[in-house]
């Protein structure tokens, strides 16, 4: 007995339909914010390499000193001199751009959702699935519908940075609201406490320690996907890498990858002095 052939489900098909029709009846929107995005993008990083590289050293560390301590402050300006000497200051400087402004743009969309799914059992429940799929996700599948709609460069780099590194934002956003003491909730309660009041001035400074530790693991994530991101033009540090693999120059890719090393060690380091610093004030 032969069994009946089962016909393949048009998946790929329906998701290039899909796609297409997007591309071509969002392109108005899109190329508004690529427009948008990609001025900022310039502007900063046009703004940073203005400045000699002595004088943002100098900045970032009297930033880290005042953010995170004396130790972090002197170990973050003798790692950004480090990258001024390998003369990869100009790349530092425009993955450092792509980073600040993913996190920033990824912390502004998945704060308003981890509050959203943390006040409500229906939200969290239409969120969780979504973030499950968003990580597990691999990184260089972002990277297939941003070419269409924001073409080559650091405006696609950036929406799939985005889109990678915004789950943990969310999630920790949702555990450290639920995990507010409800002796707290209640008498916030008791003394009458509208919900806006409670959630501003007693669940989010009781999160902020967690949240910041989400606002960590964005970066970091973030700075995971510059070499990937530098496959489609985003430059930086990436690009240095990739070049470097294109050509055949292991000694040059390592140094890039050294940097990138450096500058995510930076940034974890002052964002998590940061989370303690606040853990402390609780």
């Amino acid at each position: 007995m032969t069994l009946p052939v089962i016909p393949k489900f048009p998946l790929a098909r329906l998701l290039d339909v899909g796609l297409n029709w997007l591309t071509l009846h969002l392109a108005f929107i899109t190329r508004a914010v690529a427009s948008v995005v990609g001025g900022i993008i310039d502007g900063i990083t046009a703004g940073l390499t203005w400045l000699p590289p002595w004088a943002l050293i100098v900045i970032v560390g009297l930033l880290a000193w005042r953010a995170a301590g004396r130790r972090v402050a002197i170990w973050s300006v003798l790692g950004l001199a480090f990258l001024w000497n390998l003369r990869l200051w100009d790349a530092t400087v425009s993955t450092f751009t792509l980073v600040l402004i993913s996190t920033l743009i990824a912390v502004g969309i998945g704060l308003p959702i981890g509050i959203a799914a943390a006040l409500s059992k229906r939200t969290g429940k239409v969120v969780m699935p979504v973030l499950d799929f968003m990580q597990t996700m691999p990184a260089f599948v972002y990277l297939i519908p941003a070419i269409p709609f924001f073409g080559l460069g650091a405006v696609s780099a950036s929406v799939a940075t985005v889109i990678f590194s915004t789950p943990p934002a969310i999630r920790l956003t949702i555990l450290g609201i639920n995990q507010v003491p409800h002796d707290l909730i209640e008498a916030a309660d008791a003394f009458g406490s509208t919900r806006r009041q409670k959630l501003f001035k007693v669940q989010l400074p009781m999160a902020l320690p967690t949240i910041m530790a989400g606002v960590n693991q964005t970066i970091m994530l973030a700075l995971s996907m510059v070499v990937i991101a530098a496959m489609i033009g985003a430059g930086g540090l990436g690009g240095e890498v990739w070049r470097a693999i294109q050509r055949l120059e292991p000694g040059k890719g390592f140094t890039a990858g050294i940097a990138i090393v450096i500058l995510a060690m930076v940034l974890d380091r002052i964002t998590q002095r940061i989370g303690r610093r606040k853990e402390v004030a609780r």
